[in-house]
């Protein structure tokens, strides 16, 4: 239709609006302004009038604000329609982006913002951002005093924020140049910290869904000063001690928000490991350059650090195999940077349970430390039916049997024979079904046992069996006089019904050569 909208708004202030204001907007339009200020700066911006047409979804006619100037999932602030307002909006940067579309049909008199530069501080409301000392990293001006207050759209939970660097005046008490921190909206709230000199702040995480930052320095001796990260921390900080759960990046299935750092802690207790199952995963894809995970990426640490072995790193859309820790801690870190946001990702996690298995030509002999399953009865775990549980004998969980009792059978698999059996550990509470089953498997033959999970954290997903132990030892744990007596007595029993059976056969060869 010819309408002329958006652009590049560069000054450091001015306004904008919806064609035709205060007249009715066009139908089938679509404009972008893109707000752009001097870098180390961030732009405010506020609306003095909106009328869109509504809808619940904002399906229709609609504005979308951004924080930054790509127009991606993970840096959308809100997107706005009907006759409230959207609340004032601070970028994290120095970059900003607005979108208004209409459709075909019911035009309203549209909208009315204004923007200008704020030299720092402002009102940060994104899940997560990032924010800096005025002319960072040169040296900040004198006599300056920066606020920002995070939070109040979209998070509920605790905020972060992490320091990745720090250098201003120092001196006794930080009477000078400092960065003080406000665990709530305002002064009045308790104060978390003050700091100053060149050691960089620890992370903070709030008690409330708001956090007040104010950065003051006096009128001589300057520094680089600092750049902060934030982010939701109820989104993206968390610690499972549970046997088993699930997880996923922040907003899923929904894009997840750039320029964050979540890490999920899984702690078991001792002698577990811990098997993650991958459901989904959509990251932003490998660099062209490097061929790397260089942009967004998952990664995978055996301990509770980042100090810990790498068991993987991974981006972009991939199908991607289970991968089991070597000990009972396990780290999953996500990073994102500041655009190209995807769907994210989907985990659930099963605790192995730290077993010892062994089997002879006859029987399986079972034990799992009383510790790792301190909270069950020795009834929930039983192999094949429920009258086959096991017993406590000292600081153990044994199940000794028999392979013709207890639902074993003998199968061939390729080509060999095997007694195969389950191994069921009921951790279910109340109403909620939880067992957890392990296929037994024994060669008789090469008297050789493994263990193989197949029902964990969610059958119906796990379509394939891992195989988790291969005659699985765990430290400082033997198995006793009497279960090594009771597998030597077995081997001895077979060996000499071989000899009986070899000597009655000699004696009838010769009464026959007799007669």
């Amino acid at each position: 239709t010819g309408i002329k909208c958006g652009g590049v708004l560069s000054a450091p202030s001015g306004n904008f609006s919806s064609p035709n204001f205060p007249g009715l907007y066009p139908y089938e339009t679509e404009c972008t302004w893109l707000i752009v200020v001097a870098e180390g700066s961030s732009v405010l911006l506020s609306f003095s009038h909106f009328e869109l047409e509504y809808h619940d979804a904002c399906a229709y006619d609609y504005l979308q604000v951004y924080n930054g100037a790509a127009r991606d999932r993970g840096n959308l602030l809100g997107t706005f329609c009907g006759h409230s307002p959207p609340p004032p909006f601070s970028s994290a940067w120095h970059v900003m982006a607005v979108i208004f579309r209409s459709d075909r049909h019911v035009a309203k008199h549209g909208f009315a913002a204004a923007y200008r530069k704020d030299a720092c501080g402002g009102q940060l409301t994104g899940l997560s951002g990032e924010i800096t000392s005025p002319r960072y990293p040169e040296s900040y001006p004198n006599d300056a005093e920066c606020r920002w207050s995070i939070g109040g759209a979209g998070g509920s939970g605790p905020l972060t924020l992490v320091f990745a660097d720090f250098q201003m005046e120092g001196g006794q008490g930080c009477g000078f140049d400092y960065v003080a921190l406000f665990d709530g909206p305002t002064v009045t709230a308790p104060r978390l910290g003050r700091y100053c000199g060149s050691t960089r702040p620890p992370r903070t995480v709030s008690s409330t869904p708001h956090l007040l930052i104010i950065f003051k320095s006096d009128f001589n001796i300057g520094g680089r000063g600092f750049k902060a990260h934030f982010y939701s921390a109820g989104e993206c900080q968390e610690v499972f001690t549970a046997i088993k759960g699930n997880f996923s990046s922040p907003q899923y299935p929904s894009f997840y928000p750039n320029n964050l750092k979540c890490q999920w802690s899984i702690h078991l207790p001792p002698g577990y490991r811990i098997k993650v199952f991958f459901l989904d995963m959509e990251l932003e894809g490998r660099s062209s350059l490097t061929g790397g995970c260089d942009y967004d990426h998952l990664s995978a640490f055996d301990g509770g650090t980042e100090n810990g072995s790498l068991l993987g790193r991974w981006c972009g859309k991939e199908s991607l195999a289970p991968i089991t820790s070597h000990s009972n801690q396990l780290l999953l870190v996500l990073h994102t940077d500041r655009n190209t946001a995807k769907r994210g990702f989907s985990i659930a996690y099963v605790g192995v349970v730290p077993m010892n298995v062994s089997c002879t030509r006859t029987d399986f002999h079972i034990q799992i430390p009383v510790h790792s399953l301190a909270q069950l009865e020795k009834n929930r775990i039983y192999l094949g039916t429920p009258s086959c549980a096991a017993r406590v004998v000292g600081r153990n969980f044994k199940i000794h049997t028999r392979f013709d009792t207890c639902g074993t059978e003998s199968q061939r698999r390729n080509n060999t024979s095997v007694i195969v059996s389950t191994l069921y550990i009921d951790f279910s509470v109340g109403d909620q079904e939880d067992i957890h089953q392990y296929e037994l498997q024994c060669e008789p033959k090469k008297k050789e046992a493994s263990v193989t999970l197949i029902a964990g954290p969610d059958p119906s997903r796990l379509s394939q069996a891992e195989n988790l132990v291969d005659a699985q030892q765990w430290e400082g744990e033997a198995l006793d006089a009497r279960e090594i007596k009771s597998q030597d007595t077995s081997d001895i029993v077979f060996i000499s019904i071989c000899i009986l059976a070899g000597l009655l056969m000699i004696i009838a060869v010769v009464g026959l050569v007799l007669l």
